[in-house]
């Protein structure tokens, strides 16, 4: 699904200075999505609403039940997010478009009923002491987010970049805005706000969806049918995201780091600060990883199956193998390269960061470790979409159930030995997996025209 990577094309052949910079801008915006953008609008609601919401417990309780919103739909629609994805791309590579929105309309059929569920168990018997409005608000929440994530498909099959990246912008904005113009009623009025803004976001990525894609049928069922099903997706959905929230639930849980904030949702504020602030790092290192990924590679991608499925001579075909490869070499190359400038930067300004949000610069050896790991998860998620591309779904599944395994162990390791070693279970988890993951790919590459023609 190349609709991005059409759009940064056109861009980057200006071959001037401001279209250079408008690609990485939009694919700043657009590769680090939602996940970053609501840190970002966390914050500013928090910062912003100091004074004004009284007491100021009330703040953290908004921003950490927002954060289990993110985490825990996340984690809900993952096994549904790739799955769908392929078989999205699958019906339009066979110019069957009629099946995407009414398929679309399945899938988020089933997001917003498990999410509402689970909700509803969760409001009746999680949350006693707290209001009918905090709950159904939570409720909301939940099912909203759960639809953005399915929602978010049909974006890299979409070609009108400038329509998703203001949609995006717009949604957050109204978020903010929302969230400050209710703040006066307490932690349902921030609540609210964020529950209004996000419906706003969704209602804009839906119109856009209705815009590319019409179908006879309102509702159909195809995306669960054996022969449609994609086991390995599934599980790759479910072990990715819940890789990258594990080590928080673990520092949220443990008696030494986390604590109770509302409800049986706890926090853990020597760890959560941190590792907000290390996520902000990866944009530019997401930016590179959409531009390069999806223009340069896809570009000798194509070509190298075109001159397979073309009949090239050999010669040809394997000039295209080592130019693709290549430009996979060059692509990771510079997605560590701006990744490194990036995080240097975080390095010198951390502290100044730290004392800005009136945070003890105590963290920062946490917020080093933070943010190496970040980075490394730009890597591991570029070296994966070429797996994605390739087709290589076993070993999709084994680094990211790997990197669940690992994460798991090495957090539980490093809570044991005290706050010098807090954040390297996460870091050195996704250091082992990014290493297994280039050396599997060196090797997948070298064998690729044999495995092309001869295991098919």
């Amino acid at each position: 699904m190349a609709g991005i990577g059409f759009e940064l094309r056109k861009m980057l052949r200006r071959d001037s200075l401001s279209g250079l910079i408008g690609a990485y801008a939009y694919a700043g915006v657009i590769s680090s999505g939602p996940w970053v953008l609501s840190i970002v609008g966390i914050l500013l609601i928090g910062l912003l609403s100091v004074g004004f919401v009284i007491p100021g417990m009330l703040i953290t309780q908004f921003q950490v039940s927002v954060t289990y919103l993110i985490a825990c739909s996340l984690i809900l629609t993952g096994p549904m997010q790739l799955s769908f994805t392929r078989f999205t791309s699958d019906r339009l590579f066979e110019r069957r478009d009629d099946l995407v929105l009414s398929n679309y309309h399945a899938v988020a059929l089933l997001a917003t009923m498990l999410a509402g569920l689970i909700g509803l168990a969760c409001a009746f018997w999680a949350f006693p002491e707290q209001s009918v409005l905090y709950r159904l608000l939570m409720i909301a929440g939940f099912v909203i987010m759960s639809n953005i994530w399915i929602a978010a498909i049909f974006l890299s099959g979409m070609k009108q970049y400038k329509a998703i990246v203001w949609t995006f912008l717009i949604g957050y904005a109204i978020t903010v805005l929302a969230a400050l113009a209710m703040r006066k009623s307490g932690l349902e009025g921030l609540l609210g706000g964020f529950v209004v803004g996000q419906l706003c976001l969704l209602v804009g990525m839906i119109t856009l969806i209705y815009r590319n894609y019409t179908s006879r049928r309102f509702m159909s069922f195809e995306v669960f049918q054996k022969r449609y099903a994609y086991p390995s997706l599934v599980a790759i959905g479910l072990f990715y995201n819940l890789g990258i929230w594990l080590d928080k639930f673990m520092f949220w849980y443990a008696p030494s780091t986390g604590q109770q904030m509302i409800g049986p949702l706890h926090a853990s504020i020597i760890y959560d600060i941190p590792v907000f602030l290390a996520y902000l790092a990866i944009i530019p290192g997401m930016a590179v990883f959409l531009v390069r990924i999806e223009t340069d590679f896809v570009e000798y991608y194509d070509a190298f199956y075109n001159a397979v499925r073309g009949g090239s001579s050999l010669e040809h075909i394997e000039d295209m193998r080592n130019t693709m490869v290549q430009t996979i070499r060059l692509g990771l190359y510079e997605i560590v390269k701006v990744q490194a400038i990036a995080s240097l930067v975080l390095f010198v300004v951390g502290g100044w960061v730290l004392r800005l949000l009136g945070i003890s610069e105590l963290y920062l050896p946490l917020l080093y470790v933070d943010v190496i790991g970040a980075s490394l998860q730009v890597v591991l998620l570029g070296v994966l979409n070429i797996y994605f591309y390739l087709d290589r779904r076993r070993e999709v599944l084994m680094l990211t159930g790997t990197f669940v395994v690992l994460n798991f162990v090495l957090t539980r390791l490093t809570l044991e030995l005290g706050p010098a070693w807090y954040g390297y279970g996460f870091a050195v988890s996704l250091l082992i997996v990014v290493a297994l993951a280039l050396y599997l790919l060196d090797r997948k590459l070298d064998r690729l025209e044999y495995e092309t023609y001869m295991l098919q």
